[in-house]
């Protein structure tokens, strides 16, 4: 299945989380951490002003992005799990 967000939504994949720490813990499933950075995986058209006139967003397919923790809706597509939010919901691409 093919998914397009529509206007300035944005679909990422979740990069996994840590499963030791740096001192060799082991850490369990349930006291994981969500993550807060993963990849773009497809972008809407862009946001309409008032006039309605189109912006292109800054980040594009492939981009790596740092995210707020519970920034957007976890969806599950072709079981793969994906965050669906907006551009705004974003802090910054990782370069």
């Amino acid at each position: 299945m093919k998914f397009r967000p529509l206007h300035d939504r944005v679909v990422i994949e979740p990069t996994e989380a840590e499963t030791k720490t740096a001192g060799g813990i082991i850490i369990p499933d349930t006291a994981k951490e969500k993550p807060m950075q993963g990849k773009v995986v497809a972008v809407g058209s862009g946001a309409r002003d008032e006039a309605g006139k189109v912006h292109k967003l800054d980040v594009k397919k492939g981009d790596v992005v740092l995210y707020g923790k519970w920034s957007g809706s976890e969806v599950k597509i072709d079981g793969k799990d994906l965050v669906v939010m907006r551009e705004s919901d974003i802090m910054g691409i990782i370069e």
